[in-house]
């Protein structure tokens, strides 16, 4: 893992054209919990797995809300992330008073991955590491950027991030061609599964999860970007649970009948 004399600097670059504190940069963000972001052509939601440090710590909150249109989950350096949502928090701000307009949201990614990339050209500094999810919406509708520690960023209709998010992905790459005529409540639900394929194993509930979503109602009017309650949360749950069971409900009294016919033949003659 470790270069040597090719990873003292960001500006150095190895005989393999690659500059390692940047992947090392890449790496924090693989190690970091798990985020997913899915878009309709309304509506962007975001989900993250909320991980304590220990069990008598609480976790660090992963999403943040940027504008009443965006908002970003981030997976790597918690504090950098902040630092990152600041930086953006202010950007909309600053546009939004000189043009009385929101900043759309591809906008809003360039300028993160460009302040992402100066880390990358300067020795007295260091690349983010961070990753983050960037959802929002503009006039022309629904966007999900993932932007990168060495300042590449690029648009999804569906990604995940983090540690296992290997899982997440898969879950979300059977399922995506059908994204843009969701509803709000079926991105959700989506979510939440994606968020459950990371847990390897864990329960998933409302403590352990943190949902936000952004869109446009059919009658044009926007919804800003706002964090779904925890109770709201665990009734999503509890109701995808109760589906999952259903079926397997239904397949026992078949299983009864079919032992119940098997009763009815005649005893084999021995």
């Amino acid at each position: 893992m470790f270069r040597n004399q090719y990873d003292t600097d960001v500006t150095t670059w190895s005989p393999a054209g690659r500059l390692f504190q940047v992947e090392y940069a890449m790496e924090a963000v693989k190690q970091g919990s798990a985020c997913v972001g899915l878009r309709s052509r309304t509506h962007a939601v975001l989900a993250a797995a909320n991980k304590a440090a220990s069990e008598l710590s609480s976790h660090q909150r992963k999403v943040f809300r940027v504008a009443d249109h965006a908002g970003v989950a981030l997976a790597g350096l918690t504090a950098d992330g902040r630092v990152l949502s600041r930086f953006l928090r202010s950007e909309c701000i600053n546009h939004a008073f000189v043009y009385d307009a929101p900043l759309p949201v591809s906008r809003l990614a360039l300028r993160l991955a460009d302040k992402a990339q100066v880390c990358t050209q300067r020795s007295w500094k260091r690349p983010y590491g961070v990753g983050l999810l960037v959802a929002g919406l503009d006039e022309s509708g629904a966007h999900l950027y993932y932007n990168c520690p060495s300042g590449n960023y690029f648009e999804y209709q569906a990604f995940a991030i983090g540690s296992r998010s290997q899982a997440a992905k898969t879950f979300l790459e059977r399922k995506f061609k059908g994204y843009d005529d969701y509803t709000p409540e079926q991105l959700i639900r989506d979510a939440l599964s994606a968020i459950k394929e990371t847990l390897q194993g864990e329960k998933l509930t409302s403590s352990n999860c943190t949902l936000a979503i952004v869109g446009r109602k059919d009658d044009g009017t926007v919804e800003p970007f706002e964090m779904i309650d925890a109770k709201r949360i665990q009734e999503i749950i509890d109701s995808m649970e109760a589906a999952e069971e259903t079926p397997v409900a239904a397949a026992e009294p078949s299983s009864t009948q079919e032992e119940d016919k098997g009763t009815d033949a005649a005893p084999m003659d021995i």
